[in-house]
């Protein structure tokens, strides 16, 4: 079928559907001809190209009478190919729409993909005449009835949140309980025997990986390897199909709704600084066809080169209007069609660069901020990437949250016995204020964390004092260096049942920190298992049983101590408290609302260079009168020396009593035992946490 097109609209941006037939959008501010292409249903065949009769400002825009959901489409766009000056247009390259919401078919790999003759002695300055098509999939003018308005959100109070860091596959792949059709699918994830592991755990919200639609790397598909986290991205709008199960699209929505309806919020790890077409060496398949000089910074004077902030060879131009715009209009999308609640934003430094460098008042940030349809999702940076300036732990302005390396470290090296940690980690149980409490900004802004994706599970951080990355094919050179682990002994699996003891006892000591400190506590996925990747503590290429969950060895101990852990912090509002805490009298009853001890049950001399024991008293903040009552005093101490120790509990006022409600170095974790005589015997390491209750006066 032959089809005339009309002029149509530059709004909205994509395909969509309008009457009787489909208005197509694209931005390119340096084109000169944008040609709309139809392929067969199955994809193998390019029908018609039509010329986009219209340009508005910097869209290009037609209408195509007739044309219904289903239809399958690419652009080729003309204009300068001068690497030099930036500008690498390739009508011989099929790009995808970077708005369509499906894609159809599967990427192969090949020089196809290149815009320049990968022989040619110039690189990338040649210029190739292959067609692409046949290598990638196409874009699906999608159904309406697909992507009407989602469910409200959730609107978890931060206060209240455990955040589980997911793969959408690795969770399920392995799981017994999952049917065995939806493994490693959406469809797997919101599955019963999942939803009823998270509730056991107390899990508020599931933050996925990458699920936007990515490319394989070619580099890895030459090694035999693949992408396996999904940092990779080239589809901002489509799910990546790779986890549809029998429902296709519509799994992922339903996915949602599960979640939602288990009391369950889903965030989505999002990766808007860079894209999967990498450097000047990389395939030309959506952006870098469409417009490279306006998608991509690029150095100034040496406009062939890619600044490379992020480390994966490109840096998304976000300071661009329209570029921006993209994003913004993905966040909405996701929030509002498919009812997500929440985005984590990679490298998110990047995505708040100037020309000048990161501004916390940049573009981005004011245009997140004053979106009302954004309004309450809740918003995560990881507050790094590779740039200049690029680290900034707590320079995000409210209402963002952040990934803690400082909180991550200062755990792992006060339990390993580091010099001078102890004083740090008073820092981070308290919130991180000292990164955190300026601008507005709420304790809960601490994203909390033992371990996540990137970098050694809870239970290699305890096995291994090297990595062993060895299977990633990069001569063992990727991953990071300094990991603050300590394998206890003996590198890796042990039969020795001390050294088995002593990495158990130190992953317990680190999760009850975790779910002690003020801030909001993340706990990757499988760390609740015991669940090991062999020492790789940059698995990002392993779609295999080195991160595939293995449920058929979990430590249901684990589990259980997880569980408890979990539901210690929800019945006492004193660890979880919004506000920061600095030892404050509070007006109810002159209480202050943190009080640090030594084991003595005096205060604390922080010069101790030797710092191996902490005692601290929680109680509501000063500024929230409700939170005065007593009853929201939790005393916790951390030791990090082996033996035992006698500890003095601070005294309580008459008709109050300390009970034990959790201890790591005991047979019963959370006993719930009075403590008669104001003093305990604890054996270390450990951390042993006490909550007042009415009882007889001590």
């Amino acid at each position: 079928m032959s089809f005339d097109i009309t002029q149509g609209s530059p709004h909205p941006m994509g395909a969509t559907l309008q009457g009787d037939g489909v208005n197509f959008a694209v931005f390119s501010a340096n084109a000169h001809r944008v040609e709309l292409c139809l392929f067969s249903p199955d994809g193998a065949r390019e029908e018609q190209r039509l010329t986009l009769p219209e340009r508005s400002g910097d869209i290009w825009h037609g209408f195509l009478p007739g044309l219904r959901p289903g239809a399958l489409y690419g652009y080729r766009v003309y204009g300068p190919y001068a690497p030099l000056e930036g500008h690498r247009f390739n009508p011989h390259k099929l790009l995808m729409d970077p708005y369509t919401r499906e894609l159809r078919g599967a990427w192969r790999n090949g020089p196809g993909l290149l815009g320049y003759k990968k022989t040619a002695r110039e690189e990338d300055l040649s210029f190739d005449t292959v067609d692409s098509a046949p290598l990638v999939p196409k874009s699906v003018v999608s159904e309406p009835e697909l992507f009407l308005p989602g469910e409200p959100r959730l609107n978890t109070p931060w206060e209240d949140t455990l955040i589980y860091e997911a793969h959408a596959k690795g969770l399920t792949q392995r799981h017994p309980g999952v049917p065995e059709a939806l493994r490693g699918t959406y469809e797997g994830l919101a599955s019963d025997a999942v939803i009823d592991h998270l509730h056991r755990l107390g899990v508020t919200a599931v933050e996925l990986l990458p699920v936007h639609a990515f490319l394989n790397d070619a580099f890895l598909l030459e090694k035999g390897l693949t992408n396996y986290w999904g940092y990779n991205t080239v589809g901002f709008f489509a799910p990546e199909p790779r986890y549809f199960g029998p429902a296709g699209l519509a799994g992922f929505r339903d996915m949602i709704k599960r979640f939602h309806a288990a009391g369950i919020e889903v965030i989505l790890d999002v990766v808007y600084n860079h894209t999967a077409e990498g450097d000047q060496r990389g395939p030309t398949i959506s952006f870098r066809g469409l417009d490279n000089a306006s998608y991509y910074r690029l150095h100034k004077g040496r406009a062939r080169y890619y600044v490379n902030d992020t480390g994966t060879g490109n840096t998304v131009n976000v300071a661009h209007p329209h570029v921006l715009r993209l994003v913004m209009d993905s966040l909405r999308f996701w929030a509002e069609t498919m009812g997500v609640d929440g985005f984590r934003f990679d490298l998110g430094s990047t995505l708040a660069r100037e020309d000048h460098g990161f501004d916390p008042r940049g573009g981005f940030f004011d245009a997140l901020r004053q979106d009302p349809v954004l309004a309450g999702v809740k918003l995560i940076a990881e507050p790094w990437d590779i740039g200049p300036g690029g680290y900034q732990l707590g320079g995000f302005p409210p209402p963002f949250a952040e990934w803690n390396d400082a909180w991550r470290d200062t755990a792992r090296r006060f339990w390993k016995g580091d010099a001078h940690s102890g004083q740090e980690l008073g820092a981070r149980l308290t919130g991180s204020a000292d990164r955190f409490d300026h601008s507005g900004r709420r304790a809960w802004s601490s994203i909390n964390f033992l371990a996540a994706h990137d970098g050694f599970t809870l239970a290699d951080i305890t096995a291994y004092n090297q990595r062993h990355n060895a299977a990633n094919g990069e001569n063992n050179r990727d991953g990071h260096h300094t990991n603050h682990s300590d394998n206890c002994g003996v590198e890796g699996p042990t039969d020795s049942p001390d050294i088995a003891a002593r990495r158990r006892r130190r992953q317990r000591n680190m999760l009850a920190t975790l779910f002690l400190s003020q801030g909001t506590p993340m706990l990757l996925a499988g760390d609740e298992i015991g669940h090991s990747q062999g020492g790789n503590n940059n698995a990002y290429c392993q779609d295999n049983e080195t991160t595939w969950l293995d449920w058929a060895s979990a430590d249901p101990d684990m589990t259980d101590f997880v569980a408890g852990l979990s539901a210690f912090r929800r019945a006492h509002p004193a660890l979880r408290q919004s506000r920061f805490l600095h030892g404050e009298a509070r007006p109810a009853d002159g209480a202050r609302d943190v009080v640090w001890y030594d084991t003595d049950g005096q205060e604390l001399n922080w010069f101790d260079p030797g710092l191996s024991a902490i005692c601290v008293t929680f109680r509501g903040s000063a500024e929230v009168s409700e939170a005065a009552s007593l009853n929201d005093a939790v005393h916790v101490v951390f030791i990090n020396e082996p033996g035992h120790t006698v500890v003095t509990l601070p005294a309580l006022p008459g008709g109050y009593l300390w009970h034990t409600g959790v201890n790591t170095g005991a047979s019963d974790s959370f006993s719930g035992e009075a403590v008669e005589s104001g003093k305990v015997s604890v054996d270390g390491p450990a951390v042993v946490a006490f909550y007042a209750v009415p009882g007889a006066t001590q």
